[in-house]
């Protein structure tokens, strides 16, 4: 089960890295530039090659969040899980050069084991929803007062889902979690509620469910939830065209271009439908007009939770950056429930700035 924690966050930063290059560029410009079958290997961006986005780094603080949250033993359930990766999201803002308001985090909370990795405090192409968000954050935890539904929620999800498989949440208390997570930074329901389904997903997946059934789990939920319609929408139509003769190319234009959280949703879902193997894909979810970097993010952990490890292309491993940062903060969402509060590897969560 190991290898599917390590698979999900490790398989969403490889997607991330090989989508971040094209995230701004259309399909016919991708074709262009890397022949007919559009990007399938590493392309220079942000200073080198196989590097992450805000995607993984928000991802990773998310992990850290609720991994802190849990060695402090909160007794508040959702709403304290929500403050603790809020805390962490304000960590990871001031990595990008930010400030949070005067007195909303305390020195002693501005740095950790990850912000002591100078990779982390690199720029790359951060949402501004998530920026503004965190900007006017007075009170960590609460939901954002906007009516965004930017991918940046649902993008960062993917670590609620293991963290809940291993403190033995339920497929709804996941959910909540997953939507509460999503709407630190995006107010509208859609941007919120597909973290909620992406959580739930991925906690079905690494406990052995098939995608069919991990994707009815999550709508069973959903569709108990207030303004579900335009989510669940979205999911099933990119379940029918997966069902359906229709080109990849054309069956995603149809679902979106992905800078919304439930077109890239669908989108990820389609390609993890659709793909014959994790490689195939996740270029599959690279290779369009829109928001490549988090559909391959959100692809790469769908596959890697079901599949594991193992089915990640070895060449995407050796290049990609903090490879072993992110198989560590993986490897600690699995580990967690057995650690004892003043082990070693707790440390990292404990609100010390600990050298990699």
């Amino acid at each position: 089960m190991k290898e599917h924690f390590v698979g999900c966050i490790v398989g969403g930063a490889v997607g991330d890295a090989l989508g971040g290059s094209v995230e701004f560029m259309s399909r016919s410009a991708i074709i262009e530039r890397f022949g007919a079958s559009g990007i399938t290997s590493y392309a220079p961006a942000y200073g080198g090659t196989g590097t992450i986005t805000d995607d993984t780094q928000m991802t990773l603080f998310t992990a850290e969040g609720l991994l802190r949250a849990w060695l402090r033993d909160c007794d508040g359930g959702i709403s304290c899980f929500a403050a603790a990766t809020a805390r962490a999201y304000l960590r990871w803002f001031i990595t990008q050069g930010e400030h949070p308001r005067h007195g909303v985090l305390p020195m002693g909370e501005r740095t950790s084991w990850l912000t002591g990795h100078r990779e982390l405090h690199s720029q790359r192409a951060p949402g501004n929803t998530c920026l503004s968000a965190l900007r006017s954050t007075t009170r960590p935890g609460t939901p954002a007062d906007n009516d965004s539904k930017g991918c940046g929620g649902v993008m960062r999800a993917a670590p609620v889902g293991l963290f809940a498989s291993r403190a033995e949440w339920s497929a709804v208390g996941t959910f909540d979690l997953g939507t509460a997570i999503a709407a630190l930074t995006h107010g509208h329901p859609s941007g919120s509620l597909t973290g909620g389904v992406l959580a739930v997903m991925v906690r079905e997946l690494v406990e052995g469910a098939t995608l069919d059934e991990a994707l009815a789990a999550s709508k069973d939920i959903l569709r108990t939830k207030p303004q579900h319609e335009e989510t669940l929408a979205a999911i099933e139509l990119a379940e029918r065209l997966a069902s359906d003769a229709v080109a990849p190319e054309e069956a995603i234009s149809r679902l979106g271009e992905g800078w919304v959280a439930e077109e890239a949703l669908a989108i990820s879902i389609y390609c993890a439908i659709v793909g014959s193997d994790f490689e195939a894909a996740v270029v599959l979810a690279v290779n369009h007009d829109g928001d490549s970097d988090s559909t391959g993010a959100i692809t790469g952990n769908l596959l890697g939770a079901r599949d594991g490890i193992g089915v990640v292309p070895e060449r995407w491993l050796e290049q990609l950056e903090l490879r072993g940062v992110i198989t560590e903060v993986a490897a600690d969402l699995y580990d967690f429930a057995d650690w004892e509060l003043d082990a070693p590897m707790s440390e990292r969560y404990a609100g010390l700035q600990v050298a990699g």
